[in-house]
């Protein structure tokens, strides 16, 4: 078996880490038994790029128990456990190619040797291996029935592709899914970025000036969060239905210049690029701490920083310093990159179960029916989104109610009335 991983030495210290997140992901285990006894997956192969943590190879083991061919790649160079890395090779004999910390080179050459496989399905995150599919390697998308994609900024250039006509093969949206973003995107994001600010720094966020941008489910994770740690939440919005969200959910909603002279911790999760630029380096305090929690790291422009400033230094793990010409300091967390998985563990897993369960049934629901979907970007159907939620509640313990044949009657009649 091939594979390229930092240390496949560390191999017992990563299965431990994923029996770990397992015992918290019981939707998946309970769709990895049953994919274990009906292969539904049998004659697949999936290429996913992903970010290799514990919950990830919890969905490759499911997916491995369907019967499926399965290759794994890197969807970040800072997101990747190398210990996790080495058990999926180790443990459970699943190509992996993924090392922490990798250049770009290495990052694509890994997609490219996932690609190699000709995947019948494709898992992305970010959407760089479909991008490479439709840019550099056309040969395959005759090969691909389709693919799925589980963040919010692959979604965003996957229907700026279908609307080009770019797209070249059918693709599920599981970030779209009500059972993910509602979440995933929320509380897990809200927790996990705020995690891994508190690890890269550890400063006091009751009474600082904390700054969002972007109200999106990822902002409002932020932002709640944050607000319950005692900080005092600015948010900052494009949109004037999440501003006026933001708003009405008691938060202060300024532009992002007026925001910049006064923030003390700035997160961004909007999924485009340059939100906070030259004018709002200029302005900010000294001291000031900025992370990213959107997928790639270009909402910080990194570029016009070091422009501005003098030079740089590590002052702590994953917090690079930046010294302005007149003496200012600006702090940048994981380089950039997405802060919950640069500093800390990304998405708890027991979240992660449900994002994770809807990529599996999503990969069965392409197995039988990936033929005969047109080519465009997808919703996951209600069908598994119901499922999903219905059995994390079995798993929570939580039982709810059914309509009663009169309920069902009324909710489908239109003659009746006051």
């Amino acid at each position: 078996m091939q594979y390229d991983v930092a240390d496949i030495s560390l191999a017992q210290a990563g299965k431990l880490r994923i029996e770990w997140a397992d015992r918290q992901m019981p939707v998946l285990q309970l769709i990895r038994e049953r994919f274990a006894k009906q292969k539904p997956l049998k004659g697949q192969r999936i290429a996913a790029c992903l970010h290799v943590t514990s919950e990830t190879a919890n969905l490759m083991r499911a997916l491995v128990a369907g019967g499926a061919e399965v290759y794994l790649c890197a969807s970040n160079p800072l997101s990747t456990q190398d210990e996790v890395a080495a058990s999926l090779v180790a443990d459970y004999d699943i190509p992996t190619y993924a090392i922490h910390g990798e250049g770009r080179e290495s990052y694509y050459s890994h997609i490219a040797t996932c690609l190699d496989r000709k995947p019948t399905i494709t898992i992305d995150d970010g959407c760089d291996l479909t991008n490479v599919i439709h840019t550099e390697r056309t040969e395959l998308i005759s090969t691909v029935k389709a693919g799925m994609e589980e963040t919010t900024t692959g979604v965003i250039r996957l229907k700026a592709m279908a609307a080009d006509g770019a797209l070249k093969f059918p693709m599920i949206a599981v970030n779209n899914a009500n059972t993910k973003h509602m979440f995933d995107n929320r509380y897990g994001t809200g927790q996990s970025s705020i995690d891994g600010i508190l690890r890269a720094t550890n400063v006091l966020l009751a009474g600082r000036n904390l700054v969002v941008a972007g109200y999106g489910y990822c902002g409002k994770g932020v932002a709640m969060r944050a607000r319950g740690m005692g900080s005092c939440v600015i948010v900052t919005e494009v949109d004037p239905l999440r501003a006026l969200e933001a708003a009405m959910d008691g938060f202060q909603v300024m532009p992002t210049l007026e925001a910049a002279k006064i923030g003390d911790i700035f997160v961004t999760v909007t999924g485009d690029a340059s939100v906070l630029r030259k004018e709002h380096f200029e302005v900010m305090k000294d001291g000031a701490i900025l992370a990213n929690s959107g997928h790639f790291d270009v909402e910080i422009n990194l570029k016009q920083l070091a422009k501005l400033s003098t030079g740089k230094r590590t002052v702590r793990p994953n917090v690079e310093e930046y010294l302005m010409a007149d003496g200012r300091r600006i702090n940048v967390l994981g380089e950039g990159r997405l802060v919950n998985l640069a500093a800390a563990e990304g998405h708890p897993a027991a979240v992660m179960d449900m994002s994770f369960a809807n990529q599996a049934l999503c990969s069965e629901f392409v197995a039988k029916r990936g033929e005969v979907l047109s080519i465009d970007v997808h919703d996951v159907p209600m069908e598994i989104d119901e499922q999903v939620a219905l059995l994390k509640l079995n798993a929570m313990g939580v039982k709810i109610d059914k309509l009663t044949a009169e309920q069902s009657k009324y909710l489908s009649s239109w003659q009746t009335g006051t």
